[in-house]
């Protein structure tokens, strides 16, 4: 049992940590790619290595299974996530630095509580908007570089993509619930319906060029770190533990860990208004789940 929970948190850090890296890999790999053409190599990335996984799972006949069955729903799914989902983020990653961006990523969770009301029939709950009062108010700050109520956003384009890029990861989410399917196979079809999308949107938008080896490689990091292995890891991780939810209030280290690396790697100048920003996110995001869980 203990070694079990061990190895639950082993998991779960290394997850962690290698999600705290990609924030500072979409910056560099953007500087060399397009936000589309570092989504396909990205997703062409995870898409082998979540195939070797499920060829070494001997999981392969359930691709075919899930696809009969559930076609509609993969095409919607693989459409909400990866293509739309990281096209709209990359883009407010091109417009915005890396510690704004990140920062308004992370209220993703709330926006699946809202959207959850229409869609699941969930009920609106006070803590909830209170948490959103707390969290969005956190994004103004960080938006506005600690001037909240000048409305001086510091590029209102990105910070627009940023917030709608959580409310499509919620709509995935939300439309995830629609299917009991083994999650490595589901997000592998997702990946495989999304890259002919990606590559008929290039050329139809003339995107296609010969990239650079820097480029390549930041996007295969991305494929890997983002988008497929970590994934694994945090699934691991939740098999193992006895205590999801300990588990799962590791993922709060993550933006602040990923702010060292934005600052030692790119070399950004990490401000004041974006530190007292996130740490209201996190409170906002905290205190929502803390009273869902009771």
């Amino acid at each position: 049992m203990k070694n079990s929970e061990n190895l639950a948190y082993k998991f779960a850090l290394s997850a962690i940590f290698l999600w705290s890296t990609v924030a500072t890999a979409f910056k560099i790999a953007l500087s060399y790619l397009s936000p589309v053409m570092l989504l396909l190599l990205a997703s062409i990335t995870s898409l082998f290595i979540l195939l070797v996984v499920i060829i070494f799972q001997k999981k392969f006949y359930l691709i075919i299974k899930h696809f009969s069955k559930n076609s509609s729903l993969i095409l919607i799914l693989g459409i909400l996530n990866p293509f739309l989902y990281y096209l709209i983020l990359f883009e407010a990653y091109t417009l915005l630095p890396a510690q704004e961006a990140q920062s308004i990523n992370y209220t993703w969770a709330l926006m699946l509580s809202f959207l959850a009301v229409p869609f699941l029939k969930q009920k609106l709950r006070l803590v909830d908007i209170v948490a959103g009062i707390i969290c969005y108010f956190g994004v103004l700050i960080i938006s506005t570089r600690g001037e909240p109520f000048s409305m001086n956003f510091s590029d209102l384009r990105g910070v627009s993509l940023a917030l709608l890029s959580t409310i499509i990861w919620a709509l995935y989410w939300i439309f995830n619930t629609k299917q009991k399917q083994d999650p490595v196979i589901s997000l592998f079809s997702n990946f495989l319906i999304a890259v002919p999308i990606i590559i008929i949107y290039m050329y139809f938008n003339n995107e296609f060029f010969i990239p650079e080896y820097k480029g390549v490689f930041a996007a295969i990091y991305v494929g890997l770190f983002e988008m497929g292995i970590t994934f694994l890891f945090w699934l691991f991780a939740m098999q193992y533990t006895n205590n999801t939810s300990k588990i799962a209030n590791l993922i709060f280290i993550s933006p602040f860990l990923s702010l060292i690396f934005i600052y030692f790697i790119l070399g950004e100048k990490i401000y004041i208004s974006t530190l007292f920003g996130l740490i209201m996110i996190i409170f906002g995001l905290y205190i929502q789940q803390k009273k869902a869980k009771k």
